[in-house]
């Protein structure tokens, strides 16, 4: 089931979120200050695009609140905006729900996502 929706998603909504997440990684990555920034955003692209049959733990210490806060003021508030939207348009309908739950998902992510580490399901 999970390949399915993966399928489904990267189609309808997981391409151009996971290009966010590519284009933000790349902007971080143009300073050496910001390219640990910039690899996490690249591994967080590939959980945008296929988030099905993946959970995310949080965690971590005074480290990642303070790239937390760095990457929210500068980042993640477009990110998360954008995942909002999608979330929202997706749950219009009945069959887009679990779409629209993965985009909050990804919301979510894109507030936190350093000390954030993503599990297989």
């Amino acid at each position: 089931m999970s390949c399915l929706g993966n399928v489904l998603w990267f189609v309808f909504g997981g391409l151009w979120q996971g290009l966010a997440w590519w284009l933000a990684g790349l902007f971080w990555c143009l300073t050496i200050v910001g390219i640990p920034i910039g690899r996490q955003c690249f591994k967080l692209a590939h959980l945008t695009a296929f988030p099905f049959g993946k959970t995310v733990a949080y965690g971590g210490g005074a480290p990642s609140f303070i790239a937390n806060l760095f990457w929210v003021i500068l980042s993640g508030i477009p990110l998360a905006l954008v995942a909002l939207v999608n979330g929202v348009l997706f749950c219009i309908t009945i069959i887009g729900i679990p779409f629209g739950i993965q985009c909050f998902k990804i919301a979510k992510l894109a507030l936190f996502p350093f000390g954030a580490d993503l599990q297989a399901t």
